[in-house]
């Protein structure tokens, strides 16, 4: 798969894709993964405060404002974890809100049976705005880093769009873990430990080429 990324000073993307050996809703998270939804359970990437505020000012770069409802998506995941409120949702979802939560780095995850190429990611114009849940409410996405396939904007680190979420039916995925030249290395590192975790419910990933 290609991935067309326009050039930003502060984007450290990492991207794969995911093929389930068969439909999401009949693959079930395992215990292990399914434990470290919890705050405490030990992981090899870490958050912190610096990271944290570096991936707001990734986001503001563009001129979108990541605070209140639209602070990223890693920091929600943080607080309804605090809170005991960080459940299970689906294989796919659950690996990411694993990665997510102890990494510190929002992560979007497309899928690629409701996307279609070619697809982009770069900063959305002001005024764009997409549905981000089945009730209909809708997110201002000017300034934002965002992933674009051909029907337009469908992801970023605040809130994915309703239109490519997974689903029962899902069988394939684009991942992307919007990471930070402030921290080298680290979405990579990231995105190891979730492609093997994804491995380990039978899943395969591949890679994305940049261009």
């Amino acid at each position: 798969m290609q991935l067309h990324v326009d050039s930003h000073p502060l984007l450290d993307l990492y991207a794969f894709v995911t093929t389930f050996p068969r439909d999401l809703g009949d693959v079930d998270s395992s215990d292990a993964l399914l434990t470290h939804l919890r705050l405490d359970a030990e992981a090899p990437v870490e958050r912190d405060e610096t990271l944290r505020l570096a991936v707001r000012d990734l986001f503001r770069h563009g001129g979108y404002k990541p605070t209140g409802r639209g602070k990223p998506a890693s920091e929600y995941l943080v607080r309804a974890a605090e809170n005991g409120r960080l459940g299970p949702i689906n294989a796919a979802v659950d690996a990411c809100n694993v990665v997510s939560l102890h990494s510190g780095l929002p992560i979007s995850v497309v899928d690629l049976g409701r996307a279609d190429a070619p697809y982009r990611v770069g900063l959305a114009d002001q005024g764009v705005r997409y549905v981000f849940n089945a009730s209909g409410q809708e997110i201002d996405l000017g300034g934002l880093l965002c992933l674009f396939d051909a029907g337009g904007p469908c992801a970023n680190g605040v809130k994915d769009s309703q239109r490519t979420k997974t689903h029962p039916a899902t069988r394939q995925t684009l991942s992307l873990i919007w990471g930070t030249n402030e921290r080298p290395g680290h979405a990579e590192t990231a995105g190891t430990w979730y492609r093997s975790l994804l491995a380990d419910l039978g899943a395969t990933t591949s890679d994305v080429s940049f261009i």
